[in-house]
């Protein structure tokens, strides 16, 4: 019975992942130019399916989410710090590849694996958390590796980055659609305000595509990568798909929080490396290669370790 649950939580996340990944490796779909694809899927339908799952919930229930909001940030916070500080000291990569390093690992993909999984287990009351936490990663450590990268384009420039840079740098990472519209629906959860049931339903048909094309957009993204396997790509797959979900069960122990929504907590972390980190290193022409073969390495081996973790947090 058991294995059968997680055949059904892992295996359609998988088929819909290794589709869009044949896509792309086939060239069905332009796995170089997924800038539509991603405009849809991060603009469009997951911003829908997260400002309707979150303005949907009661202001009790919330609230409830504000200790797997800790968490969660803090996870990610002291994950992307350490490896950070410990991929300048060890490897000497540039401060922009460091933190699109950190980015990866740090940021679980809750936008293309986070959502299915979390609802196949779960059910559809795990959109709510995993709307939190994309949010709580959005704005703690996406903002920081803009800036980041921002000051070393800057720099290559013979310029000096000023304040107001700085604060554009955080203005961007934060308007991002993806971050505003799970912002904004939990405000409007917070103010005890109910969505309006024709608002819900126009939402709700654009955002039901979000899982799945975020899923194929995932696989596209990654069938565009080199994949090369090294000490790096070994040591970051450990850190983001065993370390960070031990590292929460860590932060969990510290902080108070219900028992269902810290398993909840500890199967989001488990979560492997997402893809900001691709699309940033496009972006500013940072080194994609080796954050693309965390996500791949990562990807794989979360077969595994979803696995595992769904067996031991859901056992019934």
């Amino acid at each position: 019975m058991m294995s059968n649950a997680i055949l059904m939580a892992l295996v359609p996340v998988f088929f819909v992942l290794l589709l869009g990944y044949a896509a792309g490796r086939f060239h069905i779909v332009d796995n170089l130019h997924v800038d539509a694809l991603n405009a849809l899927v991060m603009d469009f339908a997951l911003p829908a399916s997260l400002f309707a799952a979150t303005a949907s919930a009661s202001r009790h229930e919330m609230i409830d989410q504000v200790p797997l909001c800790v968490a969660l940030g803090v996870t990610m916070l002291l994950l992307y710090v350490a490896w950070y500080f410990a991929a300048r000291r060890f490897s000497s990569v540039s401060r922009s590849d460091a933190s699109l390093q950190a980015l990866t690992i740090g940021f679980p993909n809750l936008a293309g694996v986070g959502l299915p999984i979390v609802a196949s287990v779960v059910g559809p009351a795990g959109t709510v958390p995993v709307a939190v936490a994309l949010a709580t990663g959005s704005i703690l450590i996406s903002p920081l590796t803009l800036i980041v990268a921002e000051m070393e384009a800057v720099k290559a420039r013979g310029a000096e980055m000023s304040g107001r840079q700085v604060v554009m740098a955080v203005w961007r990472a934060v308007t991002k659609p993806v971050v505003l519209a799970p912002a904004l629906g939990i405000l409007l959860s917070l103010s005890d305000l109910n969505l309006d049931a024709l608002a819900h339903a126009c939402l709700a048909l654009i955002g039901n595509a979000a899982a799945g094309v975020a899923l194929f957009l995932t696989g596209a993204i990654l069938s565009a990568q080199s994949f090369r396997l090294d000490w790096r790509i070994v040591v970051a797959t450990i850190a983001s798909n065993i370390v960070r979900p031990l590292l929460a069960v860590t932060v969990i122990h510290v902080v108070p929080i219900a028992p269902d929504t810290a398993k909840t907590a500890v199967l989001l972390a488990a979560v492997p490396s997402g893809f900001f980190g691709i699309l940033f290193a496009v972006n500013y022409r940072l080194d994609s290669a080796t954050v693309g073969s965390m996500v791949i390495a990562s990807t794989g081996f979360s077969v595994v370790t979803l696995a595992i973790a769904i067996a031991m947090l859901f056992p019934n």
